[in-house]
């Protein structure tokens, strides 16, 4: 069994003014050898964009893409003709499949977008590219954790063509959770996203992550008002 802790203070990091970045695992100009991603976890970005900002249309394929939006807006475009708005509370995939272009901005002239955008290497290549956002209430699940993504359209959130598993959950202090493993012999990687929780004996402070390779069940308590990023996935 084996538990790593990966600090926030650790994370790669990039500020180009209008855009600033906090990278888990090797991206862009960031590059660690040691940290290339978890399993088909490929990235993990925690970015905040300015007003009227943001990233104009570019490509992808063959990647599941998330986007979770925490505060603000984005105003998604993209070759399939899709032109959107994803809220805070709202969560945005793409299946890139064969390929595809898109482009996100912050459509605000004054307030700020803040979000985390995950890729996870998909599992059916070449597919006719997919796209869907959904909102969530987390607020009423207060105390578990709510299946955002998964590639069982039965768990109740947006589906992507991989064996993983994407929840987030709102705690209040002093509440406790068990996470059992979908798939044996995947891997979990957790974030605190906000508050303190301590995981199998660890304490992990706002956006500390942890992750877990042949644990079958991973138990943690908010040691204050927490909102948690679980992501459970395959390990190649």
């Amino acid at each position: 069994m084996s538990m790593k802790i990966h600090r926030a203070k650790d994370r790669g990091g990039a500020d180009h003014g209008w855009l600033k970045s906090a990278f888990s695992y090797s991206f862009a100009e960031y590059f660690d050898s040691s940290r290339m991603g978890f399993g088909v976890l490929r990235v993990v970005n925690d970015d905040i964009i300015e007003p009227s900002a943001g990233f104009p249309l570019h490509p992808h394929n063959n990647m599941e893409i998330i986007t979770i939006v925490t505060e603000g807006a984005v105003a998604h475009g993209d070759t399939m003709n899709n032109k959107t708005v994803i809220k805070a509370g709202e969560v945005q995939k793409m299946s890139a499949g064969k390929g595809l272009m898109h482009s996100e901005y912050n459509p605000s002239d004054s307030e700020t977008l803040k979000l985390f955008q995950i890729w996870i290497r998909t599992r059916d290549k070449d597919i006719k590219p997919e796209y869907d956002q959904r909102r969530f209430d987390l607020e009423s699940a207060r105390g578990g954790l709510v299946t955002l993504v998964s590639g069982d359209a039965s768990d109740g959130g947006l589906v992507i063509h991989q064996d993983a598993w994407v929840h987030r959950g709102l705690f209040s202090e002093g509440q406790e959770c068990e996470y059992n493993l979908r798939r044996n012999g995947n891997g979990v990687f957790i974030m605190s996203v906000d508050g303190k929780i301590s995981v199998n004996g660890e304490t992990l402070n706002r956006r500390d992550e942890a992750t877990f390779t042949a644990h079958y069940t991973i138990k943690f308590r908010a040691e204050t008002d927490a909102d948690v990023l679980l992501i459970e996935v395959p390990d190649k």
